[in-house]
């Protein structure tokens, strides 16, 4: 398994950034977005969701689903909601940025309260994370922004992304 830390995480949201193009147009309720290959950016390079008015969501909300069913839940709750070990996701990305997602997931954090002491641990070489955290991201800021009610499990409105399978195997070293 391929290692990777807090360096990989920044590097690659500063590659996305720079690489992914900004869009025009705009509404008075919902930041710019734009589209490449199924993945979803607003126009600062953020990775974001898309939500049919059916309710169908894009590929990479769907796998952030299933990716932080796998990985995150254990601590966060079901659905990003807490639970009496650890903060509720939906919460924190109402506020947290990508850049601070993404630091806080790669390089751990410990916050001292006078009551306890809570350990996010560092995940930055957990391929199953890492490999797969704009995903993760992406579904909890939809719970956060209200997009996916609580209760809804995603239904994807299309197929896998042969980008998302290409970039699967060089991340995971296949």
């Amino acid at each position: 398994m391929k290692h990777f830390g807090i360096g990989f995480a920044l590097a690659g949201f500063a590659l996305l950034a720079v690489l992914l193009p900004a869009t025009g147009g705009s509404s008075q309720d919902k930041p710019a977005k734009s589209e490449q290959d199924g993945k979803w950016m607003l126009a600062d390079g953020t990775p974001t969701y898309n939500i049919t008015p059916g309710g169908k969501v894009d590929w990479y909300t769907y796998s952030g689903f299933r990716r932080y069913h796998s990985e995150c839940h254990v601590c966060h709750g079901p659905e990003g909601e807490g639970s009496s070990y650890a903060p509720a996701l939906v919460e924190s990305l109402k506020t947290l940025k990508y850049a601070d997602f993404m630091e806080v997931v790669a390089g751990g954090r410990t916050i001292t309260r006078p009551d306890k002491t809570s350990v996010m641990p560092a995940l930055g070489d957990n391929a199953n994370v890492m490999c797969y955290l704009d995903d993760i991201y992406v579904y909890l800021k939809a719970r956060a922004d209200g997009a996916l009610p609580r209760g809804t499990r995603p239904e994807r409105a299309v197929e896998k992304p042969e980008t998302a399978v290409q970039n699967e195997k060089t991340c995971m070293g296949s």
